[in-house]
Formats: structure tokens, C-alpha cells, sequence
């Protein structure tokens, strides 16, 4: 059990890993062992999360949510395999931790009278320079 929150867990049926060989520097290392992790996690159909959380761990996982609403990790920074499972694990908990924080609502709010003057008063002087720089009129 990969436990997330103190009411959110994801039991490990929820969970598939597959393993690939890593790319990158290793030496032969990298040609013989399977260390890369790819972690699976069916999000969409998991009992444990909330659909507000579902619905922002989507937002949040980009282009790792595939199209039957999985969430993908891969894994493949250290040569060794229990390590990288480790790493997949952990990013996999922080990104759902990320998911239950819900975002705080924007209050709107109207500018003052001074700063609407500012303004206006900026964009006339910036206009006067601008229409100052045009082609000079010989005088006769």
C-alpha cells in the first residue's frame, strides 16, 4: 500500500510496473540489466481518489494521462532497479499530493481611481513621444 495523505492510500492492485532497459551512460550496465521503471497507475478507475482530485491530477500529469485515464511514470535516473521503483513511487505520491490541494478561488477586484489616472495619464506621454519622432515639416 502506497499511502498518500491520511485519507488517501492506493493499494498495490492499483499499481503495474514494467521494466525496460535505461538509456544513457552505464557502461555495459545499461546493454544487460532492465533498471528503467515504468509505473502504471489506473487513476480513472481508482476507488481511493476523490473526482475533484481525479480531475486535477489530470491537469497536472499533462502529457503522462494516456487517453484510458492511466498515469504513466517512467523512471531510469540510477542504475539500480529498486531505487528507480523507489523514485517512480515517490514522484507518483507527490504528484497526487499536488492533486489534493484545491486552488484557491480569485476574488475579483476593480483598480482604483489613482491607478486608473496613472495609467491614462502614462499612456498620454508615451503617445506624445511617440508622435514626436514623426517626419519633421520644413517651415516657409
Amino acid at each position: 500500500m502506497l499511502q498518500i495523505t491520511d485519507n488517501i492510500s492506493i493499494e498495490e492492485w492499483e499499481l503495474t510496473e514494467q521494466f525496460t532497459r535505461s538509456q544513457g551512460p552505464g557502461g555495459q550496465n545499461v546493454n544487460k540489466v532492465e533498471t528503467a521503471v515504468e509505473l502504471r497507475f489506473e487513476a480513472a478507475r481508482s476507488p481511493n481518489l476523490p473526482d475533484p482530485v481525479k480531475r486535477r491530477l489530470e491537469r497536472l500529469a499533462g502529457r503522462r494521462w494516456t487517453t484510458d485515464g492511466a498515469l504513466v511514470i517512467l523512471s531510469q535516473e540510477t542504475r539500480s532497479q529498486a531505487r528507480n521503483r523507489e523514485l517512480a513511487r515517490e514522484r507518483l505520491a507527490e504528484l497526487i499530493r499536488r492533486a489534493t490541494e484545491a486552488p484557491k478561488r480569485r476574488i475579483a477586484t476593480r483598480p482604483t481611481l489613482g491607478s486608473q489616472k496613472r495609467r491614462l495619464k502614462a499612456k498620454a506621454v508615451r503617445g506624445e513621444v511617440k508622435s514626436m519622432r514623426g517626419r519633421v515639416e520644413a517651415e516657409e
